[in-house]
């Protein structure tokens, strides 16, 4: 590992992501990026979770990352795409738990409950940092700060499970909409991945309706009020938000739940 000094000249370093300087390195890892959304770090922090990334692989879009009963000796953080949490019913009935995009560990509940109890698939083709358990041994041994942050990005998942269960038990089909495309839309942009209300969105309907429990025709029909009313506009995957405050007052969205740091919130 390069040690990190505060003074000219640095040395360059091709790190996993292939940059060539420390700066870009830690600027590059979308890891770092997403739990300083939710913490601060360190510049050594940074360079641990770079290392700890032993290598990238590819997962075509509709593939599995990860199924259920599978006992991964690794973690997946998405540096790339877009993927889902769920369930596999009977009949190949699905529930989608939750959205992941670039900078979440998708399967951080792996490295301590050992058997997956379900499946991570990839929405669109998406591009994987590996993380070895070892690694994040290594990392709750040695790094308190970061083994904390590690922890609250899990109990921030838990908070987004809470608020889908109570969007799917509580809210009209107009508002559990509204309210996804809210989530999603303010995730990005804390994540540098979209701005001004303009985001790609590459779920299909039936992942919307697999998430709120729907049908492709009442979640059509939503989207078209939504676009009818002038909230949104969407087409070829990119959503734009006309009336953020009016798409929040539909969705009754309050982004709370997402525990951003301050500044983060639009």
């Amino acid at each position: 590992m390069t040690e990190i000094s505060s003074s000219p000249p640095r040395t360059a370093v091709l790190g996993p992501f292939g940059r060539s300087s420390p700066e870009d390195r830690f600027d590059s890892n979308p890891l770092s990026r997403s739990l300083e959304r939710i913490g601060s770090l360190s510049d050594v922090e940074r360079c641990v979770l770079d290392a700890a990334i032993a290598r990238t692989r590819q997962v075509r879009a509709g593939e599995d990352i990860v199924r259920e009963g599978d006992r991964p000796p690794e973690c997946g953080l998405i540096l790339d795409g877009f993927a889902c949490r769920y369930k596999l019913l009977s009949a190949g009935r699905r529930q989608i738990t939750s959205f992941h995009i670039a900078g979440d560990i998708c399967d951080l509940h792996s490295f301590l409950l050992e058997e997956m109890d379900h499946s991570i698939g990839a929405v669109t083709a998406c591009t994987l940092g590996v993380i070895p358990h070892q690694a994040l041994r290594t990392i709750t041994d040695h790094h308190p700060h970061l083994t904390r942050l590690l922890w609250r990005s899990t109990l921030i998942d838990a908070a987004v499970f809470r608020e889908w269960m109570a969007g799917i038990g509580r809210r009209s089909a107009l508002a559990r909409v509204a309210h996804l495309l809210c989530e999603i839309l303010i995730r990005l942009e804390a994540a540098g991945l979209a701005q001004g209300g303009v985001c790609e969105l590459p779920v299909t309907q039936t992942d919307i309706g697999d998430a709120l429990g729907l049908t492709n025709v009442h979640v059509n029909r939503v989207l078209q009020q939504l676009r009818g009313e002038g909230i949104i506009t969407s087409r070829q995957n990119i959503l734009v938000v006309n009336a953020w405050e009016r798409l929040k007052q539909v969705g009754e969205f309050v982004p709370n739940y997402l525990h951003l740091r301050d500044g983060q919130e639009r």
